[in-house]
């Protein structure tokens, strides 16, 4: 049987290292856990966006500080349902009123099917740009100093959910800077 719950920061820093694809943690604010039998296998973990211009972007100054965004979601076996399950049960877990938003990765060949799936609104697909190099990995906000030694970095799919009660998630829904866009496939 699956259950999600809270789990120490600690216990996903490994699988976060090992398994995600980008080999860094992400700001974490809040780590779940997702048990099968009492077995760990799966984590996801939310936090602060790496750009404060996306927490005002959003839905605007007012609502700034609402923002968070699920930044790492990694299975052990990645099983049918397994990721929506654990989205699903964190957000309830989540303090709220939050706003949350997602990134699916163009460059990975991720469409974000696991948030069609568990109905998160989509905003759109940022824009491809360059950043400038940053050492051992590091997201590019830690970056070198060098101008001219460029990255290049691929749009990703934006995905938005709300969470809160229904005039909270009405105030957000009103407040949303994005247009809300059919699903990609």
């Amino acid at each position: 049987m699956y259950e999600v719950k809270q789990i120490e920061r600690k216990q996903a820093l490994d699988r976060i290292l090992d398994v995600h694809y980008l080999h860094r943690v992400p700001s974490i604010s809040f780590t779940y856990g997702l048990f099968l039998d009492g077995e760990l296998t799966g984590v996801i973990t939310y936090g602060s966006p790496a750009s404060p211009h996306l927490c005002r972007g959003i839905c605007g100054e007012t609502f700034k500080r609402s923002v968070i965004e699920l930044n790492r979601l990694v299975l052990d076996n990645n099983q049918k349902n397994e990721a929506s399950f654990l989205i699903a049960n964190s957000l309830k877990l989540l303090p709220k009123p939050k706003i949350v938003v997602s990134y699916a990765d163009t460059a990975q060949d991720h469409k974000g099917v696991v948030y069609q799936a568990t109905n998160w609104l989509y905003t759109g697909c940022s824009k491809p740009r360059t950043d400038m190099r940053a050492e051992g990995g590091k997201h590019p906000r830690h970056h070198a100093g060098n101008k001219l030694d460029r990255v290049f970095r691929s749009g990703k799919h934006r995905y938005v959910m709300f969470i809160g009660n229904k005039r909270e998630k009405k105030v957000f829904k009103q407040s949303l800077n994005y247009k809300i866009q059919e699903y990609p496939k």
